[in-house]
């Protein structure tokens, strides 16, 4: 089943009734993986450990996890099963975390050895081949017990349980199996002591290696944990940073290599997924970025890896291209829009200087929205774009509010980019990201000077910034008003003063504080504001911003065409507004049409330049 929300028998009902599908393609894919490869029952189960031979040869689970935490499952994919060899890419994982990469390197090799897991041969430098094999795993569990000692084991079956999302137990009857029967390993253990690889306690360290080979998992368990690494080492289901996304890297890299024994050549050839098998019937592999996928099926083929997950993995790659080395991307749809100010204002209104500014000024804000996440390719085509012209506008303004990720590396060419471009006389304001954003520390933890860099968490918000320097650096501000009188509103637009006089003895003066709400969305509108000093803020209920308006504007105007409003105006500063209420204005209108008809066509055009201004946004957005 897949993990969403439950919903009533009525409304699967309707679904049905008009056609709506009522499986997700992906889950249907794997339905049928499963239908297809249960009736396969070619391999055989493990014999050299005798517990494992007391498995199901029928149990058949899938289960795939998606990095932003959806859950498919088909088949028997809560049937528990002993992890066995799965455990080794976790638990190199642990050792790495626990004692650094230099420690584990000096320890471990990291080439695939060509040989069979349990071969008991080390290289020339008398080195475990890798994390991957049954030397190189016990090694990692000698690591982890050089430092925890008797609460190594714990120390695993946490993390394992982290990385999986929940608390996993052991199979004791199987750790006494893997413990009576494992002389191969202590083979491989005391030759490791020999070589002073493991510490004079070999049999508690190779008690460590047979219980994590004993922790009971389920094919969900496996998807989670391969999710995981797939999600750059936080668990999409719990939200829990399990481990690094430096040592995700180097797990995934030796899965590759190594992780599917003697077939992992094989495996990267034509699957192309870093994964790891193991001989209770798991495989576990991970996709990063996209998924993570754990199957089980107890019946292995001659490489000991799971018959039937196998087909699964290879029909899953197949399918859906989903080979590693065979991507495609177009760094050029990392710029969403590449625009100046042209039609594309703020929500600030601005006295008609202001605005005659900006409309001669608009070249001197170039704005670039980013979108999707950004790595060293498409931040090298973002900082082509940005350098490969003359910096001709001074306000540059990158939005990243589409942008959920960024690496070091694309990190380091922005933050270089950015200085250049400040060194050049160019300011530079990022938008789309709160001070606690990954992204924005990213970027300024690698940028010499972050102080010079501007931060706003709208574009509008940074667009308004950039407006006011244009502004004030060719001759705005200089004759604002405290009071603006009712000639320069546009709603009254080409009154004569007799009219004016009329609507201001109809009109009584209201002062505000700053942050007090003026009309709240949902009262009823009776009235209509006109606006003589301090500033406003036209807000949605979310929150959202719709204006601000200076001295010489009207708010509310919406009131002659509605009945109750729509959004709430809040004080941004101390206000003095004249406030014309509707019963009042309607008796004026009566008296006097003509009035009433100029009001109207100033209303209109009001109106057609809010749309006017709507429809530029839309249009340069679908022009990309």
């Amino acid at each position: 089943m897949d993990a969403q929300t439950s919903r009533s028998p009525s409304a699967a009902s309707a679904r049905r009734s008009t056609g709506y599908p009522t499986k997700p393609p992906l889950r249907r894919f794997l339905t049928d993986c499963h239908a297809e490869f249960r009736t396969d029952h070619s391999g055989e189960l493990a014999d050299y450990i005798p517990e494992l031979q007391r498995a199901n040869p029928d149990h058949f689970g899938i289960a795939l996890v998606t990095i932003d935490g959806h859950v498919y499952e088909v088949g028997d994919s809560a049937v528990p099963f002993t992890i066995q060899s799965v455990s080794k890419a976790f638990v190199f994982a642990l050792a790495l975390e626990m004692v650094g990469e230099e420690r584990v390197a000096a320890t471990i090799g990291v080439e695939p050895s060509g040989e069979a897991f349990n071969s008991i041969r080390l290289t020339n430098d008398n080195r475990p081949f890798n994390p991957m094999v049954n030397a190189g795993a016990i090694a990692c569990s000698g690591l982890i017990y050089e430092v925890d000692g008797k609460g190594a084991f714990e120390r695993v079956r946490a993390k394992l349980g982290a990385f999986a999302g929940r608390e996993l137990g052991v199979d004791e009857a199987v750790h006494a199996s893997e413990t009576a029967t494992g002389n191969r390993n202590r083979a491989i253990a005391w030759l490791l002591r020999n070589y002073a690889v493991l510490p004079d306690d070999v049999d508690a360290v190779l008690d460590v290696y047979f219980r994590q080979c004993a922790i009971l998992v389920t094919a969900r368990d496996l998807a989670v944990m391969a999710a995981t690494l797939a999600n750059r080492g936080i668990n999409p289901v719990t939200g829990v940073q399990v481990i690094t996304p430096h040592i995700v890297a180097r797990t995934l890299s030796v899965m590759t290599s190594s992780g599917m024994y003697d077939y992992a050549g094989e495996w990267t050839y034509r699957v192309g997924i870093p994964a790891k098998s193991g001989v209770g019937g798991g495989i576990v592999a991970a996709l990063p970025s996209q998924l993570g996928l754990g199957t089980f099926s107890p019946l292995l083929d001659n490489h000991f890896n799971s018959a039937r997950g196998l087909k699964v993995c290879e029909a899953l790659s197949a399918r859906f291209d989903l080979h590693m080395l065979n991507r495609n991307a177009d760094v050029r749809t990392s710029i969403m829009a590449d625009y100046d100010i042209y039609g594309i204002s703020s929500r600030r209104s601005r006295q008609p200087r202001e605005q005659q500014i900006l409309d001669e000024r608009h070249s001197d804000i170039r704005v670039l929205e980013l979108v999707g996440a950004m790595n060293f390719g498409t931040i090298d085509y973002v900082t082509r774009r940005l350098t490969s012209e003359p910096p001709n506008a001074p306000l540059l303004i990158i939005d990243f509010r589409r942008v959920p990720d960024i690496t070091a590396a694309g990190a380091e060419l922005l933050g270089e980019t950015l200085t250049a471009l400040g060194n050049a006389g160019v300011i530079t304001i990022l938008s789309g990201f709160e001070q606690t954003s990954a992204v924005w520390a990213a970027i300024s933890a690698r940028t010499p000077e972050p102080r010079r860099l501007r931060r706003f968490a709208l574009l509008d918000d940074a667009i308004e910034w950039a407006e006011d320097q244009v502004i004030y650096r060719f001759g705005g501000f200089t004759d604002v008003k405290e009071s603006a009188h009712l000639g320069e509103q546009a709603l009254l637009g080409e009154l004569e003063a007799d009219e004016i006089a009329a609507i201001i003895k109809l009109s009584t003066t209201r002062n505000y504080g700053a942050g007090q709400r003026i009309i709240a969305a949902g009262e009823p509108a009776n009235s209509l504001f006109f606006l003589q000093s301090g500033m406003v803020s036209v807000k949605l209920p979310s929150g959202v911003r719709l204006a601000s308006l200076g001295p010489g504007m009207a708010f509310g105007e919406m009131a002659i065409l509605e009945q109750s409003r729509s959004a709430d105006v809040v004080a941004d500063t101390p206000v003095s507004c004249l406030e014309l209420p509707l019963d009042s204005f309607a008796d004026y209108r009566r008296v006097h049409p003509e009035t009433s008809l100029k009001i109207m066509r100033n209303l209109a055009a009001i109106l057609a330049r809010r749309l006017v201004a709507a429809n530029a946004k839309v249009d340069l957005l679908s022009a990309y």
